[in-house]
């Protein structure tokens, strides 16, 4: 399984991906799922996969070779006018992809599955972020829906929706992308360390940071700890529950 993040504020996009592609009891993969593509001073585009670790590569493979510089290697990432082209572009060849996989004859619907956000900016746009679905459609971030979530979603969203912020800093973005994060692996063995961590500040056009986290890094491990105590403590100090009738204590 997967879980990605993309993120929007104010001051730019914070991305974090993990890296656990297969697990078992026995069994651990560890694949890279952010990828970027920078042209300094003009355009800074980053995608995050999920699914199909086939369907997945063969995506990314396909928009690198296109972005090589030959001519005849057309359409490519670097050359789209907008981040709305990006996505466009994206979309289709993630349809390609997963239609040219199907007709080598397998048959199941969900087999070549993917899912892709999309985020980065171009001059002359804003910085933003697009979900692009297996079928090649696609939804751009709102100030009503601000982060997108592919993969094991469910458990990391919460913290998300209670805490984010337009005007957060990156370092508090960062702390909440990572207690999201540790609440999804603590909750699902398909989600692991290390985690990708990718900052861009707004009209950069530029990376601030891009990072792997590993699971024995100090500030994660306090971060894990910590939040962990700070839900025991939140609990303990809430109101317990009275039923008529029962004494106090039991």
């Amino acid at each position: 399984m997967t879980y990605c993040v993309g993120l929007r504020l104010n001051r730019g996009l914070v991305f974090m991906a993990d890296t656990r592609t297969n697990a078992g009891v026995d069994n651990f993969s560890t694949t890279k799922k952010m990828f970027t593509w920078n042209v300094p001073g003009e355009r800074t585009i980053t995608i995050m996969t999920a699914g199909n670790l086939a369907t997945t590569q063969a995506l990314i493979s396909v928009l690198e070779e296109r972005s090589k510089t030959v001519s005849e290697r057309n359409p490519t990432l670097l050359e789209q006018p907008t981040m709305f082209q990006v996505a466009r572009l994206v979309g289709a060849t993630l349809q390609e992809v997963i239609r040219d996989s199907a007709q080598g004859g397998q048959t199941g619907s969900s087999r070549f599955t993917a899912s892709v956000i999309v985020g980065g900016q171009i001059k002359g746009g804003a910085p933003t972020l697009f979900l692009v679905y297996p079928e090649g459609n696609f939804i751009e971030v709102t100030d009503d829906a601000p982060f997108f979530q592919i993969g094991e979603a469910k458990y990391g969203k919460p913290i998300l929706v209670r805490a984010y912020q337009p005007d957060m800093s990156f370092e508090d973005t960062i702390k909440l992308l990572l207690v999201s994060f540790d609440s999804t692996i603590k909750a699902n063995l398909s989600v692991g360390m290390p985690l990708d961590l990718q900052v861009y500040a707004k009209d950069s056009f530029s990376i601030e940071e891009q990072t792997r986290i590993e699971a024995d890094n100090p500030y994660y491990q306090t971060i894990s700890d910590g939040w962990g105590d700070a839900l025991r403590t939140a609990l303990m100090r809430l109101p317990s529950y009275r039923k008529k009738g029962m004494p106090a204590g039991k």
